[in-house]
């Protein structure tokens, strides 16, 4: 089988992930939460919402390690609004993107970064896609070792690897991955 083509990578550095946990499953809870985190200029870079077989909610999302102990504090504020059984958090999270172009017209896109993943020993925390685009939040110290992976996999080349800073996403040069 052919490789499929990527237009880039994209790896978010420097994230914490915040788990607001067992919520009940009704309107308005992520904009409860979401809204306490504006109100304190923070931007979520990542969102993922479950729900279990007891109609309960779990809200993943991350933001910058810099903003951790106000989010959290933020979110603890807001807590009994939602009803939140739990609040937990990891402080040492980046994310790893793949994007398109064309992800949406070829099955199996998501099982070869997966298993690209997979095979580098790599567990994925959290996962979020688009029409274009797989995000898998990992703990932070492997993101060299996915980014290699997901390289190989899609046949992307490092001028097409690009590390998020502030906003904004800047070429990585070979061997700087982690800088930003």
């Amino acid at each position: 089988m052919e490789k499929p083509k990527a237009g880039g990578i994209i790896q978010n550095i420097n994230l914490a992930k915040i788990g607001v946990m067992s919520v009940p499953d009704r309107p308005g809870i992520a904009s409860i939460v979401l809204g306490a985190l504006c109100e304190k200029n923070i931007n979520v870079q990542f969102i993922v919402q479950t729900t279990d077989l007891n109609s309960r909610s779990n809200i993943i999302l991350c933001v910058n390690k810099n903003d951790l102990e106000t989010a959290i504090s933020a979110i603890e504020n807001v807590r009994p609004d939602v009803n939140a059984e739990k609040v937990i958090y990891q402080s040492n999270v980046a994310m790893v993107s793949i994007f398109g172009p064309h992800f949406r017209d070829h099955p199996g896109i998501a099982v070869i970064a997966f298993s690209s993943l997979a095979s580098a020993e790599i567990n994925i925390i959290a996962i979020s896609t688009s029409i274009s685009t797989i995000s898998c939040v990992i703990d932070d110290d492997k993101v060299d070792k996915a980014v290699e992976a997901l390289m190989s996999a899609f046949n992307v080349t490092s001028k097409n690897v690009y590390i998020a800073s502030e906003g904004l996403s800047l070429r990585a040069e070979k061997g700087d991955a982690k800088s930003g």
